[in-house]
């Protein structure tokens, strides 16, 4: 006996192959470059100790409090860095997942926002470690009590880097958020810019929020979201700059395939 799908039932079950064949891809793509970094993944924690190490007070050292810390902690970082790396190849899969239902004028902003919003994740987290890290690990250091010996431990140094690279990679993505709200109408440029003292407040919070409880990291994350909403405000002016001419050709096309319509159904037929 054989038992027959519905249109909609046919339509659920491939999209569900579709979503796992895409996360399937993703978690392979993370695997691939975590094995290959897997080999380097001492020098790989070297590198995201140095900006501490170089700090610290003489004679002082990371340590590890935990038996199996020295063995599991860089491999850890090798995969949080696999994960970074392969975050364009992720945002493909999900790009490439929702791409059928989208329009053609959606589907030619889509790349732009994928490039753009991989290039700010990168650039957030290069932000951090060269321009926040310096300061805040030797302001931090520079303040302990006398007699207290500064040894941070790798696993809590590798905890609290990954959540400042997280949190930086997030909030440069504030461009790519404005340009979006203003493409699909939620808001518009002047509304945005007569809210701007809110946003400045909302990114201080949001540097409350995902930063260390000390003020030179939350405005070193506050003041670049706030130069980043500047920037998308900025760029959304040339990005839609042709939406309504993209729309307007769409409904003219509609218009003179209806006019042609009405005139075939308007024409006397041919005298035989």
């Amino acid at each position: 006996m054989s038992i027959k799908l519905n249109t909609n039932d046919g339509t659920l079950i491939s999209h569900l192959v579709e979503l796992r064949d895409r996360l399937i891809r993703g978690i392979g793509s993370v695997l691939v470059v975590f094995l290959m970094l897997a080999p380097f993944a001492n020098d790989l924690y070297e590198v995201l100790a140095s900006p501490l190490m170089s700090v610290l007070p003489e004679g002082n050292s990371m340590i590890s409090t935990e038996p199996h810390g020295p063995f599991f902690v860089p491999f850890k970082f090798a995969l949080a860095c696999a994960f970074a790396i392969a975050v364009p190849y992720l945002l493909y899969q999900m790009w490439a997942f929702v791409a059928p239902g989208l329009y053609a004028h959606e589907k030619r902003l889509v790349i732009p926002l994928l490039v753009s919003s991989s290039a700010l994740f990168y650039f957030g987290i290069a932000f951090a470690y060269f321009a926040v890290f310096p300061i805040i690990f030797q302001f931090f250091t520079s303040t302990a009590p006398e007699g207290v010996a500064v040894m941070t431990d790798i696993n809590a140094y590798l905890n609290f880097v990954i959540k400042l690279f997280f949190a930086f990679g997030v909030a440069f993505e504030v461009p790519v958020a404005t340009v979006l709200m203003i493409r699909m109408g939620v808001t518009t440029a002047d509304k945005l810019k007569t809210k701007r003292p809110y946003i400045i407040i909302g990114a201080f919070v949001m540097g409350m929020l995902l930063t260390p409880p000390d003020i030179f990291s939350q405005t070193l994350l506050a003041v670049p979201v706030w130069l980043l909403f500047e920037a998308g405000l900025l760029c959304s002016k040339y990005i839609l700059h042709d939406k309504p001419t993209s729309d307007g050709d769409d409904d003219d096309d509609d218009d003179a395939q209806a006019e042609d319509d009405s005139d075939d159904q308007r024409q006397p037929p041919a005298a035989e």
